[in-house]
């Protein structure tokens, strides 16, 4: 999928903008604080129908004004062309059209537009809580299988139910009780496959960009630890629920899942300098960018590189561009600060590319 064109009226810091992009590299160079960021955020909403940063779509909306508008104009594998609207009033709720066509639920637009984001606040996915790990699971089996997503929220709509008895003060319904953990140990089984086919079949190529990246200087692996790895999902449920009446909330199941990441066979948290950490991370992401260009409706996904380059060595950085370079990567958008300093990157690459200087006058 490329982004032709793309449209910006009140989103965050940005009044307005209009941009002709190119099919392959497109750089934003700017000081921090003038809206490269806010105009990547922009391309991810319109893939994700949400911001990356806030969830809350009144705050994207520019300090006061009424309302904010995204287009894009896409054209996919086909040469087909897509327009993508987004728009939305303080006080009521958005709306999100492809080619003039509203969305009955916006679900329906995940995948359409597969996207890989990178960005310094990754390094949350070493430094965070699991919460952060499962995220970026769900971000990307989401792309690609909607059945996933249906799952997802099933299992945590039972959850909900499960620690709101849980909660009560008198004896919570058995029967009751036992309906809602089926339903987590139906729906937390699907979603606990797809998320261990999922690992399986990323590791490999996470390690061997990794591996490209640092030059085979360092090993690193990739470990999905699930409490559906134990046996039936209903009985690691059930089993501790005098413990999870207790604490009043549910200690098993796959909200619990984590990705164990290490770093020369010890944990990337501890042993990570900036620079392993920064590798690590945009390594997985350009790792998922393969997958997703294998699984998502078999279109390339966009990659959104952001601020990338900083606290990285030159030669991790030449192994960067040569990476994308190549032809598994479509079209690339890349914020730096320094103009000399991305051109001195790309001027060897061959890629064909456009410069933007934020904000847009």
């Amino acid at each position: 999928m490329i982004l032709k064109k793309l449209n910006i009226i009140h989103y965050k810091n940005i009044r307005e903008a209009t941009l002709d992009l190119s099919p392959k590299m497109n750089c934003l160079i700017g000081h921090n604080g003038v809206g490269k960021t806010n105009l990547l955020d922009a391309i991810y909403y319109l893939s994700f129908c949400r911001s990356a940063n806030n969830p809350i779509d009144s705050q994207v909306i520019t300090h006061n004004e009424d309302f904010f508008v995204l287009e894009g104009t896409y054209e996919n594998e086909q040469g087909d062309e897509e327009a993508i609207y987004c728009g939305m009033k303080r006080g009521t709720k958005k709306h999100f059209k492809r080619n003039k066509k509203e969305y009955k639920r916006l679900s329906q637009h995940i995948g359409l537009i597969p996207l890989v984001y990178v960005s310094p606040a990754d390094t949350i996915l070493i430094e965070g809580g699991s919460e952060e790990r499962r995220r970026l699971m769900d971000v990307v089996i989401a792309q690609y299988d909607h059945s996933y997503i249906e799952a997802l929220t099933n299992y945590n709509k039972a959850l909900q139910q499960r620690n709101t008895l849980l909660k009560m003060e008198e004896e919570p319904d058995e029967t009751l009780m036992e309906l809602w953990e089926q339903q987590m140990a139906e729906t937390g089984e699907v979603v606990y496959r797809k998320r261990d086919e999922f690992v399986r079949q990323l590791v490999p190529v996470f390690q061997d960009i990794y591996q490209r990246i640092s030059m085979e200087q360092e090993q690193v692996s990739l470990q999905y630890i699930s409490h559906g790895q134990r046996g039936p999902l209903l009985d690691i449920i059930q089993r501790d629920r005098f413990k999870d009446r207790a604490v009043g909330y549910s200690l098993h199941g796959i909200h619990r899942d984590d990705l164990e990441m290490m770093l020369g066979g010890y944990p990337m948290k501890r042993e990570g300098s900036q620079g392993q950490n920064k590798t690590f991370v945009l390594a997985l992401k350009l790792a998922q960018f393969r997958f997703l260009k294998q699984m998502a409706a078999k279109t390339t996904p966009l990659l959104l590189l952001d601020d990338i380059f900083d606290k990285l060595d030159a030669q991790r950085v030449e192994q960067i561009v040569k990476l994308v370079s190549g032809e598994d990567f479509g079209q690339i958008f890349i914020t730096d600060t320094n103009r000399e300093h991305l051109d001195s990157i790309l001027q060897n690459s061959g890629f064909e590319y456009k410069l933007f200087e934020i904000p847009i006058t």
